[in-house]
């Protein structure tokens, strides 16, 4: 694969931070002053992000306006070896030009800018098709030339931001009624208190697996942070747009191989290679951080300072109904979705608790925890393989959940069911959002896991034996 960096769209810093994932009138710049004078204080309680909307300097009665576009990569069936790098190349920019579309949107009428970000986005999907056709990939219904760029339209879209419940109200007074723009809103923050109880897994049959395998990778002391994302952009600089916290393999970039990460270093104490990684969390503390102007920094719309996670734990866990196959080397998995606020949540799997509430889940909220306790995200990774492929087109359908009862669907098999858990001490009184493309506003639904496996075939086989005879291992 050629080292070929993408060309980002020169977004303008300034821009990006005070429209964002808002598309604000004159009130933007006020809201991000009223920001910035919060963080020189700490109040009591929990947090507050911002995602109000605002027309002609007022603010609206509790919504923002995002854009919202269709998602290119998550058609794609079959996309042969050849054109990847072309296909990674355009759907990076595709968000790049949403991403400039929000920073036109206070200076130019909303028709205007969507209009100019069809054209874009056309002229990018063509060459999308091109680069497929010429590979000679199949040319499906969903996928053909025309289909594609029928998917080049956007349009703008409302989002509640109404306030939360009353436990949440302290967070309001952190930064003001209009909140931060960039978002979220204070309605994304709920007392994990009132959240409702999680749902029980199934019961364990005759049948299952019920041991554990943990492997032990740090939390990031080494400070490997970057924007890229090799399984959904692989040979595109900031192709992420946000910034990915990262455990075990050293090496893990945009031009990462299997061939690199294999001859890479690891910060896992059982010699597992395996690449695990996700959006930061970031105080929202009106602070500049080292990235403020950097890409899947400030200049993307990610603002505040990135949050070393107190702890992570990565734990393998079986099936209740069946013994699991071990893992192939290399297969690629990603949890959760993160476009999800315009995507819809079908495959959004964020959760988010408490220490010492985690038998209350939130999927679609930042937890206000209680007496001083750590915030707990959650991504319990798919559980079922096709038993054939690493990857997919759209990195999504060589893998599956299994169903309520526990057994995986037609035709795949059941895995070490992959679940990372990472805490975060974060700061009393002050408000925080994970990273993200700007138009998803920060959301918690849209936050996500990424996972390769480069464990060897010897240290994946003990930890399918360990699953399957019921040991903790």
């Amino acid at each position: 694969m050629m080292r070929q960096a993408h060309k980002r769209s020169k977004l303008r810093t300034r821009a990006v931070v005070a429209a964002a994932a808002l598309l604000l009138g004159g009130g933007g710049t006020a809201i991000v002053a009223d920001y910035a004078s919060a963080g020189a204080s700490r109040d009591s309680a929990g947090h507050d992000d911002g995602g109000s909307s605002h027309a002609a300097g007022a603010q609206s009665a509790g919504a923002a306006t995002t854009i919202s576009c269709p998602d290119v990569g998550d058609r794609l069936r079959d996309v042969p070896a050849p054109a990847r790098t072309e296909v990674s190349k355009g759907l990076s920019q595709l968000d790049a030009q949403v991403a400039q579309a929000y920073g036109q949107m206070t200076e130019s009428k909303p028709d205007a800018v969507l209009g100019d970000l069809q054209r874009k986005r056309t002229e990018t999907i063509g060459r999308i098709s091109d680069s497929l056709r010429a590979a000679g990939a199949a040319d499906t219904a969903a996928t053909s030339p025309g289909a594609l760029t029928g998917l080049s339209g956007c349009r703008t879209s409302r989002v509640s931001t109404a306030a939360a419940d009353d436990s949440s109200r302290p967070l309001s007074s952190r930064l003001g009624s209009g909140g931060m723009a960039g978002g979220p809103s204070r309605a994304d923050f709920a007392d994990i208190r009132k959240a409702p109880a999680a749902k029980g897994t199934p019961a364990a049959g005759r049948g299952a697996s019920t041991g554990t395998f943990t492997t032990v990778c740090g939390r990031n002391e080494n400070g490997h942070f970057n924007p890229d994302n090799v399984i959904v952009t692989p040979g595109v600089r900031n192709g992420a747009h946000h910034m990915h916290d990262y455990v075990g393999n050293k090496s893990t970039d945009a031009f990462s191989t299997d061939a690199s990460l294999a001859a890479a270093g690891t910060t896992c104490t059982n010699g597992d290679k395996s690449t695990h990684y996700w959006p930061v969390l970031r105080v929202l503390d009106g602070k500049a951080a080292p990235d403020a102007k950097a890409p899947g920094g400030g200049h993307d719309g990610n603002m505040g300072t990135i949050l070393r996670p107190a702890s992570v734990t990565l734990q393998f866990r079986g099936s209740p109904v069946t013994k699991v196959t071990a893992m192939p080397r290399f297969l690629r998995i990603i949890t959760g979705d993160a476009k999800a606020l315009t995507n819809g949540t079908a495959n959004a799997n964020a959760s988010w608790s408490c220490v010492g509430f985690e038998n209350r889940q939130l999927k679609d909220k930042y937890p206000v925890c209680p007496n001083g306790a750590d915030v707990v995200r959650t991504f319990a990774f798919q559980n079922c393989w096709d038993g054939r492929s690493t990857d997919s087109a759209n990195h999504r359908t060589h893998v599956a959940f299994a169903r309520a009862d526990g057994s995986c669907p037609r035709g795949f098999r059941a895995i070490p069911q992959l679940v990372q858990r990472i805490t975060y001490d974060v700061p009393a009184g002050v408000p925080f959002a994970v990273d993200s493309f700007p138009e998803q506003l920060h959301k918690p639904v849209t936050d996500h896991g990424d996972f390769i496996n480069v464990m060897p075939d010897a240290l994946m086989s003990r930890a399918a034996n360990c699953i399957n005879t019921g040991r903790t291992c």
